[in-house]
């Protein structure tokens, strides 16, 4: 069980995030798995990301909310991401969140006036209180 973030450190997971538009209609799912490297309250949960042996480009890394609700110690076994040929095994944590569009995408609307707003989506993110279920 995780008491804080500290306890997150050096944890691998496996993190299933949906993405939701502002009607509440599912736009993707994703899965993603990576190393968690550093932690801190202001600005999240970072993880580095697994790639592909051969990638070339440098490692990426993906910033979680502090909430620590959608995490749940994962099961034995191997995981595939969403990326072709990364994979995970036996990951310390399953994480679950689903994000929600909050405006709409106004890239879509032709608009006179071009402002900062109107390329900017703004998202919310919901932890997944749930364990998910495999298989």
């Amino acid at each position: 069980m995780l008491n804080s973030l500290e306890d997150t450190l050096n944890k691998t997971c496996l993190l299933g995030l949906s993405y939701f538009n502002v009607a509440g209609d599912q736009l993707k799912q994703t899965i993603l798995a990576g190393t968690v490297i550093a932690v801190d309250k202001e600005i999240g949960i970072t993880i580095q990301l697994l790639q592909h042996k051969e990638a070339k480009k440098s490692k990426a890394n993906f910033i979680l909310p502090t909430n620590l609700a959608c995490w749940f110690n994962a099961p034995q076994g191997d995981f595939h991401t969403s990326t072709q040929g990364v994979k995970i095994t036996n990951p310390d944590y399953l994480v679950t969140w689903d994000i929600y569009q909050t405006k709409e995408d106004q890239s879509a609307i032709k608009a006179t006036k071009h402002s900062q707003d109107s390329e900017q989506q703004w998202w919310q993110w919901r932890p997944r209180t749930e364990p998910p279920k495999i298989g």
